[in-house]
Parts: structure tokens; sequence; C-alpha cells
């Protein structure tokens, strides 16, 4: 008999380790980890090299014509031990973390039509469960019907302090008072944001990791991803 598989939803407050989590879930489970940033990245990509989105332009209504030809997923490369980004079957998973593209996405990730149209990438990926996806809005938006729906949080000092430490630790030099300032700022726009704005889910769980370690954070949540395998 085939196991059962489940749609496994993450979201919360930034700086919170959710995309961390998320991969460790996926790998434990050998699901999909569906990386919402990436999908985005890669329609800052096409709209890129269609001219779509420069320097001092973005041309809104050839973007929004363009969405219906971009095509999306995810495939597992055995080297990197992780999922690669294909664009129309082109992986493109090293070309989208490029400075270019970082520069323009987040311009593009705003436009109502492109959200649209990656939630509907998002729920056909997931059309056979199998997956875990983190964001902001995954267990109220992308799926309302999740199996598991996770929202994490930490204490701001916390989440400042781990921000901090990745980025000090990749040699920049960073202000731990600035960081806090900008993680407070964050939180603040994605909970009265427009679209899909930051808010728990009503059937989700909360995980306050602000006292647990990875290892501890794997240890609890696989607990109850077994008990909702063995659900009838």
């Amino acid at each position: 008999m085939m196991k059962k598989k489940l749609i496994i939803a993450i979201d919360g407050y930034s700086s919170c380790g959710k995309s961390t989590f998320a991969k460790a879930i996926a790998r434990e489970l050998n699901y999909i980890f569906i990386d919402s940033g990436a999908m985005y990245r890669a329609v800052t990509l096409y709209c890129m090299r269609q001219g779509f989105i420069g320097e001092n332009y973005l041309d809104h209504d050839s973007i929004a014509a363009g969405l219906p030809s971009i095509h999306i997923e995810f495939v597992y490369n055995p080297d990197r031990g992780e999922f690669d980004t294909y664009l129309n079957s082109e992986n493109v998973e090293e070309e989208i973390r490029g400075i270019e593209v970082s520069k323009y996405v987040s311009r593009i990730s705003t436009l109502a039509e492109v959200r649209t149209r990656m939630v509907e990438l998002q729920r056909q990926i997931g059309m056979f469960k199998g997956i875990v996806m983190d964001g902001r809005d995954i267990g109220t938006v992308v799926f309302p019907d999740a199996d598991l729906k996770i929202f994490m949080t930490a204490s701001v000092d916390i989440r400042a302090k781990r921000r901090y430490d990745e980025l000090t630790g990749k040699g920049l030099k960073v202000n731990f008072e600035e960081i806090k300032k900008n993680i407070i700022t964050r939180d603040i726009t994605d909970e009265n944001r427009d679209i899909s704005p930051l808010r728990k889910a009503d059937d989700a769980i909360v995980l306050d990791n602000t006292r647990m370690s990875v290892a501890a954070q794997m240890s609890w949540v696989m607990k109850i991803i077994e008990q909702k395998l063995n659900e009838n």
C-alpha cells in the first residue's frame, strides 16, 4: 500500500529559520521543498531576459501577458543534495541567485498578477502532495487545506542575533541594532500589506523556537508528522 503523503505549510516571521526547517523536513521525508523565493527569482530572470524590466522601467502589461508561458519546477540534484529550480525546462538555479536578479526581484514579487500565477504553479506542484513549503501566506492562501500547518515565531532579539551571526559569518560588517530595527519594520510590513498579509491560520500549530535548537525542532515536528501519517 502506498504510504500517505502530506502537504506541510510553514509560515512565520522573518529570520525564524523557516527555510532551514522546511528543507530539513523535506530531506527527512524525501519530499519536494518548494522554494517560493526561487520561484519569484525565476520570474524575475524571465522578465529580464524578455526586456520587461530594467533600471528605470517595468513593463507591467508585458509581464502580465507573459505569465501564462512561465513554468517552474524543482528537480532534485544529487550532487548538491537539494532541489534545483527549472524555468521552462532550463536549470536556472545558479543564475537566479545572481546580483542582477536580486536587484529586481522585490519589484516583480509585489505585482498581483505575478503572485496569482505563482500560487497557481505552487498548487500544481502540490497536486500529488509530498511537499514542504515555507513563506508568509502558505497555510492561509496557497494551501489553506494543508495537512499540517506550522506557524514559526521567536523573540525579536533572538531573530536579530541569528541574522547578525549569519551576516558576520559571511564577513559582512553589520550593526545589531540596525538589524533588529529592520526586523521589527519587516514584521509590521508583513502583517499589514494589502496582498496576502502574514497571519496565523486558525488551525496552525505555533512553534516558538526562541530557545530551541534545530535538532529539538526536528524532534518536535517529526512526532507530529508521525501522528498525521498514522491518521485514517
